[in-house]
């Protein structure tokens, strides 16, 4: 199925000196291959314009893409490839896959609920991502004292036909 931008959000909340700092990725794409009475053969991707980002704040969305963040010069984006859906009875499933970030490569690991209704899915959950196994938040803002290592990602993807 193809994404319903209009319909579907990802969010994300990082810490910064304790206090919760939310935000969110206007600009992102999916597609989802998946046949409930074959879940092992699943297959999809979410890739995410990382220059899409929008903290509601000028001078950190300006920041975050720089070098030091998301480089979005070099690494224009953010790529989940799905390699695993794993039923986990009552419309949840686990998700493994792997995520590219900033030239990393991470194995990863998440629970999302998918509703299906008619020719339409709905798939959400959120995953927890740690920056600097992505070198996000380098120089200055690699002191997890300043800014959290964990920044927690909450997507709403629907899909349709």
């Amino acid at each position: 199925g193809h994404l319903d931008l209009a319909s579907s959000s990802i969010h994300f909340t990082s810490r910064q000196m304790g206090v919760p700092v939310d935000g969110a990725f206007r600009r992102f794409d999916a597609s989802l291959a998946f046949d409930p009475e074959a879940p092992g053969k699943a297959s999809g991707q979410l890739r995410i314009d990382l220059a899409s980002v929008d903290t509601g704040n000028r001078e950190a969305n300006e920041e975050v893409v720089g070098a030091q963040w998301f480089d979005v010069k070099h690494h224009p984006a953010a790529d989940f490839e799905l390699r695993q859906i794993q039923p986990q009875g009552a419309g949840r499933f686990q998700v493994s896959g792997v995520m590219r970030l900033k030239g990393s490569n991470q194995p990863m690991t998440f629970n999302t609920r998918l509703v299906a209704s008619g020719k339409q899915a709905v798939m959400e959950g959120s995953f927890v991502l740690k920056r600097l196994d992505f070198k996000v938040g380098e120089g200055i803002w690699g002191d997890v004292g300043v800014v959290a290592n964990e920044v927690t990602v909450k997507f709403h993807l629907v899909l349709g036909p």
